[in-house]
């Protein structure tokens, strides 16, 4: 395993999720369920799925667009996310 690499995903996952909406909404989850451990459970298998789909998604599309141009094309979409989270239309 390239522990570099595990390191990076590991931090920039786990900054990027802290105080976020899905965080936010396990929150509330927890707040009203019984089952803490349900909630924990149902959250941390979705990240799972979601965080393969992104790794399955990333290496078909490395087949057909180059790394640089993958990195460009998402830091647009980032900025444009960005951009309209500021002007409330998302």
């Amino acid at each position: 395993m390239d522990w570099k690499v595990f390191g990076t995903a590991f931090l920039t996952l786990f900054l990027a999720e802290l105080g976020d909406k899905t965080q936010l909404a396990v929150i509330t989850m927890s707040a009203k369920a019984e089952s803490k451990l349900a909630v924990f459970a149902g959250a941390s298998v979705a990240l799972v799925l979601v965080t393969l789909l992104g790794v399955v998604i990333g290496g078909v599309l490395t087949q057909f667009i180059p790394v640089e141009w993958l990195q460009r094309i998402v830091a647009v979409a980032f900025i444009a996310i960005g951009v309209l989270m500021l002007f409330g239309k998302l």
